[in-house]
């Protein structure tokens, strides 16, 4: 899914809260894998568990009572005394949008077209060389480092699963490495930063550096537990029916974030508009 779509940091709890000396340090640098701790580590908060949430990728809107975490997109202003997630389409353009990337970082075809997400409309971007990645990991940074500079307290770079729908042209090994750069970007902006969707890699959330997960219909399609099995209870879902959210709050209602919002994820008065929880 993909969207157009200063406050005081929220007391929460920490990526990384470590305070060891001598010998317990080196040993503990020795066995953690997890790939992007960094001495900002301490700054980063996760968001609250089990929390009202609301999904605003679609547009901002004065969030309804009881919610505590809100996503907006990266044009939008987060939402003083909330923990505020920071959206950017980091693996596809969005639509129209294929002119400021170039060319030469859209993904395309062997016959040189380039290669579309037929369900959005948007252009892949080509995410499968060190240099490419690099390149496309600076322009994505700046829209971290602007999701920082404007208060939010974290990023979710969607469309992670790109690989999925790209015909064999990237593969996982290749978003790994580029979700490794926007980790790296994040956490040396004290942000932390979420997985999106994209079950078949949440095993290795920490040897890419994730912290916690936004997941779209794992009510619907059976996912919800392997996405816990990895990140525990930090997993926020949204579902887009009434039998996906029935069947998330049935399993997860006690333990994770969850709410429904309309496909479009419109705003309140659109006529297409739809939030409820639990």
């Amino acid at each position: 899914m993909s969207g157009n779509h200063k406050f005081s940091r929220m007391p929460s709890r920490k990526v990384l809260a470590v305070t060891a000396a001598g010998a317990c340090v080196a040993a503990l640098a020795a066995t953690l894998s997890v790939h992007a701790t960094t001495a900002s580590a301490a700054e980063i908060s996760l968001p609250p568990t089990h929390a009202g949430f609301d999904y605003q990728i679609g547009g901002a809107y004065t969030p309804p009572s009881g919610v505590e975490v809100v996503t907006r997109d990266h044009t939008a202003s987060p939402v003083d005394g909330l923990y505020n997630i920071c959206y950017v389409n980091a693996f596809q353009a969005q639509p129209g949008a294929e002119s400021e990337w170039g060319s030469n970082l859209l993904l395309h075809d062997g016959d040189g077209e380039v290669v579309y997400d037929d369900a959005w409309g948007e252009a892949m971007l080509d995410i499968t060389t060190e240099a490419k990645r690099e390149s496309i990991a600076a322009k994505v940074g700046t829209w971290i480092d602007d999701c920082a500079a404007n208060g939010f307290q974290a990023v979710e770079p969607d469309n992670y699963d790109t690989f999925t729908r790209a015909d064999g042209l990237i593969d996982a090994a290749d978003a790994e490495a580029f979700i490794q750069l926007l980790a790296d970007r994040a956490h040396s902006a004290d942000l932390a930063i979420a997985q999106k969707n994209t079950a078949e890699l949440a095993g290795d959330r920490e040897a890419n550096g994730l912290d916690f997960a936004v997941v779209e219909e794992c009510g619907r399609y059976d996912e919800c537990g392997d996405f816990t099995d990895a990140f525990g209870d930090d997993v926020i879902v949204v579902e887009y029916s009434a039998s996906g959210l029935k069947k998330a709050c049935s399993g997860w209602g006690d333990e994770l974030s969850i709410v429904r919002r309309d496909e479009d994820v419109t705003t309140p008065g659109s006529g297409s508009y739809v939030r409820k929880t639990c």
